[in-house]
């Protein structure tokens, strides 16, 4: 896929012998996602998804936001994890910085977030913010009973029944849910929201293509048959092992720097619209890697600002980390840097100059120091920012997670580990059935 380049020239040298060693393991990998032959192999349906999406399925969610859009002035988008950073992350990236300090416009609500918390402060002033306004709810669970999108969806149903009125208010929400199972299945059926299915074989953290992302990104007004045009590609693209295949060289040399003492990965970006991006990201990798005492750890930079903190600690701290670095080639504006006669900030050596251009400098000068300074550096290049890029940017990442998850050795579509806290907090809380283990944790204290 010509939009999206990656160049690992700075980082393979520190772990040749390791990158060579995991080829033949590289292989395996993608034969295990192709034919559904590995561990986990019941939630690997992303991985032909952009190629199966139906055209009335893209018909009838941009018609469902349609709707949205020409009675909201708010959409609220309710779930955790990878129900809502997938969507937050394109919308983020394809927005203007400043949106969200524009007053809404006709067909062109703001979408908002719920659910993804427990914040208390939080959730009293999105109420706050919405009080006599025009809003709508898309709630995003399999079960319904998540806890943290579960209260906020009982809250703000609250509301925008109290506010829209009963009858109202159902034409406003939609449930993303199980087809057929839940406590949220149920209640849409009861109530007649309109609904869309998570599918049974596409995990959380895998679902930016599916209505669950697909929603929030048309509701924002971004064309969603271009950012699966993009994944489709990528989907061919990444189809078939060989050294022209970018997800399967992203994952072995990552694995092959892991095994070589690298244990953090940094996720940098020099643009501030790809934020939210590497939130997603991060659950990507971290919840498909992180079991059995194994898997690289997931962190982020938005550079050049955290340059001016976190700067030194990558410089010249331990040396367990490496970089994994998003660079947008061409930004969508232009702004130069003007000319001043007196010159008192010394910097009319840049005047004319593109401001990206003075960003491109910044980004090779801290590449070249910190490979000198034994941090290997890997490059995504993007040819720029729009729905049809960041597709394959979606589908290349998550590709390589699964072919990465199984060179290491572990079930890269399970997350044992997240139901640790969930159990401990329905005990402290006596949830009706955890009399047993509220007992035992109640003598922990």
């Amino acid at each position: 896929m010509k939009s999206i380049n990656l160049n690992i020239q700075d980082a393979v040298y520190f772990a040749e012998k390791q990158f060579e060693a995991n080829k033949d393991q590289a292989v395996e990998a993608i034969s295990k996602l192709e034919n559904g032959t590995g561990a986990g192999n019941d939630f690997i349906g992303w991985v032909n998804l952009p190629k199966e999406i139906p055209a009335e399925l893209v018909n009838r969610i941009n018609a469902t936001a349609e709707r949205l859009r020409e009675n909201c002035e708010y959409v609220v988008c309710i779930g955790i994890g990878g129900s809502y950073l997938g969507a937050k992350a394109v919308i983020t990236a394809l927005s203007d910085s400043f949106a969200d300090f524009y007053a809404p416009a006709p067909k062109s609500p703001k979408v908002l977030y719920a659910g993804q918390n427990i914040g208390e402060e939080y959730t009293a002033e999105l109420l706050k913010l919405l009080e006599g306004k025009k809003f709508g709810i898309i709630v995003i669970s399999k079960s319904g009973t998540t806890t943290e999108p579960a209260i906020a969806f009982r809250v703000l149903k609250d509301q925008l029944e109290k506010q829209a009125g009963k009858d109202a208010a159902k034409d406003l929400i939609v449930a993303i849910t199980d087809a057929n199972k839940g406590a949220l299945r149920a209640m849409a059926d009861k109530e007649g929201y309109e609904t869309y299915v998570i599918p049974d074989n596409v995990g959380g953290r895998f679902s930016v293509l599916t209505p669950v992302g697909l929603l929030p990104i048309a509701v924002a007004g971004h064309d969603i048959a271009r950012l699966i045009a993009g994944a489709a590609d990528m989907l061919e693209a990444t189809a078939h092992p060989g050294d022209d295949n970018i997800a399967e060289t992203y994952a072995r040399v990552r694995n092959a720097l892991y095994a070589s003492g690298k244990k953090i990965e940094l996720l940098v970006n020099y643009n501030p619209k790809l934020h939210y991006f590497a939130e997603w990201w991060k659950q990507l990798y971290g919840e498909s890697e992180g079991k059995e005492g194994k898997g690289i750890f997931p962190a982020s930079v938005d550079n050049t600002t955290d340059l001016h903190s976190m700067g030194q600690w990558i410089q010249e701290g331990e040396r367990t980390i490496f970089e994994t670095v998003i660079s947008v080639k061409k930004p969508a504006v232009s702004v130069r840097v003007p000319e001043n006669a007196e010159n008192l900030d010394g910097i009319n050596y840049l005047a004319g100059k593109n401001i990206d251009e003075v960003n491109k400098m910044a980004e090779l000068g801290t590449k070249i120091a910190h490979v000198e300074g034994g941090v290997p550096n890997i490059r995504i290049e993007l040819d720029k920012l729009d729905e049809y890029v960041l597709g394959g940017l979606i589908y290349f990442f998550e590709k390589a997670c699964g072919i990465s998850g199984y060179i290491l050795g572990v079930n890269p579509f399970n997350q044992p580990g997240v139901e640790a806290y969930k159990k401990n907090m329905f005990a402290l809380l006596e949830k009706p059935g955890y009399e047993k283990e509220s007992e035992a944790i109640k003598a922990k204290l």
